[in-house]
């Protein structure tokens, strides 16, 4: 696996939810899936193309989705409103923002899509040329985040 461009993900997906959740994150798992990625919440995603190319899901169960709206809302949102899954699509952005910043300083260039609602029940199943990484982080209250790195299997190759 290279942890060089694992580890960009890793550190600014805890540095935004814990930020963005006030509240610690831990890694409950990290795991490499061979089925495809079943969807638990509301999750966003968010495509790469050029030197790395693939896509990453930013996946949130409802309750945690609809406390991170309310508060970058700040009044209280219901989980019908749109600000829930506009909250989790923006949080998307500020991780992937932070990851491709750091990539870029170690040289990688890419272009990012913007963040979209990841509505499919199943993602796309991983294939011989690509693998998916798939990380659960939760906070004191036991809320999940689930993010999932879908990129070509020489990416995951270690160095």
């Amino acid at each position: 696996m290279r942890m060089d461009l694992i580890q960009p993900f890793i550190n600014s997906a805890d540095a935004v939810l814990a930020q963005g959740l006030e509240s610690p994150i831990s890694i409950e798992n990290l795991s490499m899936e061979e089925e495809a990625y079943r969807r638990k919440g509301i999750a966003a995603e968010v495509c790469l193309t050029g030197e790395i190319e693939g896509r990453i899901i930013f996946d949130v169960d409802l309750v945690t989705a609809v406390q991170l709206a309310t508060r970058l809302a700040g009044v209280e949102v219901s989980e019908t409103d749109d600000l829930v899954r506009e909250a989790v699509c923006e949080l998307a952005n500020q991780i992937i923002g932070n990851s491709v910043t750091t990539l870029n300083d170690q040289g990688f260039h890419f272009h990012v899509r913007p963040p979209t609602l990841h509505t499919s029940e199943q993602g796309s199943k991983s294939s011989e040329d690509t693998e998916a990484l798939v990380m659960c982080f939760s906070t004191q209250q036991s809320r999940i985040w689930h993010v999932a790195l879908s990129l070509p299997s020489q990416t995951f190759e270690k160095c």
